[in-house]
Order: C-alpha cells, then structure tokens, then sequence
C-alpha cells in the first residue's frame, strides 16, 4: 500500500506539471520498477496465524491493484496528450500534415522538407527502418501547427534515390482554403508505373 500511496502522491503532483514535462512525469512513473522484496506495510503483512496461501493471495490481489494503476496511468496520459494538442492548436487553426508512401522500383526516400506560407517547418530524414515502416503500410504525422483563415500554400521536397539509383528531388504544392475545422493534408508517394517514376501527390481534406 505505501507503493501505490506514492504513485497516486506522485500523480497528484504530476497534474500541476504542463505541457511535455507532465507527460514525461508519468513516463516515469509508469516505467518504475515494483519492489516486490520491500517489506509489507503493517496492514498488509502476513500475521503469524496467515497461511501460505493466504500470503500469495495478496500478494496477486496488490499486483492487480499495481497493473490496475498503471492502466489509469496510460489513459490519463494520453488524455493529457490530447488536452494539449487541443489548446496549442484549436480546431479553428489547426492545419495537420501525414505522410503515406506505396513505392516499389522508382524512389527510395532519404528526407521531407515542409514549407507552410514560404516558411520552413519541418525537415525529417529518413533511415532504412524508418523508411521501410511506411513502406509496410505505415502512416507518419509530418507536422501538425495553426494557420491563418483563408488561403494557405504548403510544398513539400522530397530527396532520396530515383530510377536506377540516381539523386532524386521533387517538390509538391497544394493551396488550400483553411476554414474553421481542422485542415488535414496527405502526402502520398507512389510508383507510376505508366511513367516509370515516382509520383507526389498531396490531398487536403475536409
């Protein structure tokens, strides 16, 4: 019981931490180690009259309660995550970019520069790993920030290995209306196989 009296202490400070530094808070709780050799608190530990059996019991009964913690923990985090987002970026401005990529033969993908309004917001390299993961299907968030009502502009260079392994860079750029819903862009890197090519396409959405 002194375990869990500290993590829910440790909790309650944790909610007057802001931002990433709350999160990183519970990180840590949540990545602490369960003494299972500390000394039982008075009223939990075994009398001389509790059987072996017993002993067990409530040893798995704090586990429980243990995992149980941990779940609340995550949940809570992520709802941490969520409220920030929330407040740094409002539905009113909030413009999200992903990235998506169904390549084959034509392009191997070494990094992204993004440029919002003729402003760079982002570079991202790439390594094998990273670049095989969206290859399998995965989806990666680029950047997510506010823009202004109205008319935006966003253009994406892509560099890595073309056909026959040679240098690679090619630019995309969508102009979009941002209203007062979250804009979302999706970049998409795909094999033509009429042209024999890759090919970067970029969809807004709503």
């Amino acid at each position: 019981m002194q375990r869990i009296a500290l993590i829910f202490s440790a909790l309650l400070v944790s909610l007057s931490i802001s931002g990433a530094a709350r999160a990183d808070a519970l990180d840590d709780l949540m990545d602490a180690p369960v003494d299972e050799t500390a000394t039982p608190a008075a009223d939990t530990a075994p009398s001389a009259a509790t059987s072996p059996k017993e002993a067990v019991g409530n040893s798995v009964a704090l586990g429980s309660q243990m995992e149980g913690i941990k779940r609340d923990l995550v949940e809570l985090k992520r709802d941490l995550v969520v409220l920030e987002e929330e407040l740094l970026y409002p539905a009113s401005s909030q413009v999200a970019v992903f990235l998506s990529m169904d390549v084959g033969e034509f392009f191997a993908l070494d990094s992204v520069t993004l440029k919002l309004n003729g402003k760079d917001v982002t570079h991202y390299l790439y390594t094998e790993k990273q670049a095989d993961a969206l290859f399998r299907g995965g989806v990666q968030r680029l950047f997510v920030g506010n823009v202004k009502q109205g008319e935006n502009q966003l253009t994406a260079f892509f560099t890595g290995k073309g056909p026959e392994g040679r240098d690679y860079r090619r630019a995309t750029t969508v102009t979009f209306e941002k209203s007062f819903e979250p804009s979302y862009v999706e970049l998409k890197i795909s094999d033509s196989t009429a042209k024999y090519q890759p090919e970067f396409v970029a969809t807004v959405s709503p």
